[in-house]
């Protein structure tokens, strides 16, 4: 019972692209020879039984005026001719009589209607059916009364069998030769697949040095070249999350490495009373560090996870402003920053998730004072464009470059650009606010602002 599942559970072997289109290419070959054969030998049978009458007509003609100048020497030549194409003859003599009689075909083709239409001065072209075959007579009327001669459409269309014969084997030879095309053009087109695939699977065992040519047709091309920018992207995505690991290691272990030195100090006793309560408020600072650290890492792995929670709801964005500007005002004025307020007046709807935009805002105002230097400004905006609502933040600080503008959101960028030249977080504090505003249903921007430094532009969808 458990084999007959497992059997069943087996994935089905699918037939290859090669073989799919070389069976299709032998397909169309063999049914486009059985039509164009059934259609070019139905004409040339039709068309080679009425020409084989006519062709028996005009020699009966010849033969009728042959026998009006009954010239010996002509009418030798005349039955020559006619035993070369398998026609028999005989004459109608006055009194009706038929010679000669020992011709069997024209015995028991021509009757006596045939007989008296001749002697009555009528031409007559018919057939008849002698022993299941199809017979042609034509008769003509002469002074002697008449002549006649019969011919089996079998003898008559010989010719047109031999150009069947020649049509049918044609046909098999181009079918022959189109399958054989197939199969060439099959083999062309799955071998860059072919390439293609191994070059995925040998991106899924860890090769980043993955480069396929751009050969073949051009959807072929396109798959190259789609396999060739993700190899490219892999490799510059692996290579930031290394760096990326590699200073989350460096910060990690600088705070570590403070508390676990204090620490010994402590529990060895080398710590003079008086330099406790320092030494403690050392350690609490550089865990607090470690702990905004590992909760910027939690946040940004939350934010990679299909269950990562978004309430939405209707929310008075104005009013979040108004409540993030109370918190935000008393930090600046403790740091000597002017904080300024530019908020509509009126509510401003939207659906979305509070914590989630004040979430947003508290990361960039913690960005925005960290580099903000005392007596300059930061200003939080509130406005409303046509289906959008609008807010940014912005500060007097030194800014960013235009290299930063497009970086500014990628995970430690701005962090190992500007470290030991500015004060810096995580390095992970921008790319947390572009997650959360895409997951939001938003976007993000970086720029330039008015009052020097950097300004940064949330924009939501009202509905």
């Amino acid at each position: 019972m458990s084999g007959a599942a497992e059997t069943s559970q087996a994935p089905r072997r699918r037939g290859t692209l090669a073989v799919r289109i070389s069976v299709l290419s032998v397909a169309i070959a063999v049914i486009t020879a059985v039509i164009a054969g059934t259609l070019a030998i139905g004409l040339i049978r039709n068309a080679g039984a009425g020409a084989a009458r006519k062709n028996l007509a005009r020699v009966a003609d010849v033969a009728q005026a042959v026998a009006v100048r009954n010239n010996a020497t002509t009418q030798r030549r005349l039955r020559t001719a006619l035993a070369g194409l398998n026609v028999r003859g005989g004459v109608i003599l006055r009194d009706g009589t038929l010679t000669p009689r020992t011709v069997a075909l024209v015995r028991q083709t021509v009757d006596a209607r045939i007989v008296q239409q001749v002697l009555a001065g009528e031409d007559v072209s018919t057939t008849r059916n002698v022993d299941s075959t199809t017979v042609f007579v034509e008769a003509r009327t002469t002074p002697r009364g008449g002549i006649v001669l019969v011919q089996r459409q079998v003898d008559a269309t010989a010719a047109n069998r031999q150009a069947i014969r020649r049509l049918l084997l044609a046909l098999l030879v181009a079918g022959g030769l189109a399958a054989i095309l197939g199969l060439l053009v099959a083999w062309r087109l799955a071998r860059p697949l072919r390439r293609t695939a191994a070059a995925a699977h040998s991106l899924a065992t860890g090769n980043r040095d993955v480069r396929l040519p751009a050969q073949g047709p051009a959807e072929v091309v396109e798959v190259s070249e789609a396999v060739n920018t993700l190899a490219e992207a892999l490799r510059h995505s692996e290579g930031r999350q290394r760096e990326f690991l590699l200073s989350v290691s460096h910060d990690l272990r600088t705070p570590l490495t403070a508390i676990t030195g204090y620490a010994e100090s402590l529990a060895e006793g080398v710590v003079p009373p008086a330099d406790t309560a320092h030494v403690g408020a050392v350690m609490l600072g550089e865990s607090q560090r470690l702990n905004r650290l590992v909760g910027d890492l939690l946040d940004l792995a939350r934010l990679d996870a299909q269950d990562f929670r978004i309430d939405l709801a209707p929310v008075d964005l104005t009013a979040l402003v108004h409540g993030a500007a109370g918190v935000w005002s008393t930090r600046c004025a403790a740091s000597g920053v002017r904080f300024h307020l530019q908020a509509m007046p009126s509510p401003l709807w939207v659906t979305t998730d509070a914590a989630r935009v004040r979430q947003v805002l508290d990361g960039l105002f913690d960005n925005a004072l960290r580099v903000t230097p005392a007596g300059a400004p930061i200003v939080l905006a509130a406005s409303a464009e046509p289906g959008v609502a609008v807010v940014e933040v912005r500060d007097g600080g030194p800014g960013l470059s235009p290299d930063d503008l497009t970086v500014a959101f990628e995970q430690g960028a701005l962090y190992e650009r500007y470290r030991g030249v500015r004060r810096v977080g995580t390095g992970l504090g921008l790319a947390i606010v572009h997650g959360l505003t895409t997951r939001l249903g938003g976007r993000v921007e970086a720029g330039h602002a008015a009052e020097g430094g950097a300004r940064f532009t949330v924009r939501l969808p009202v509905g």
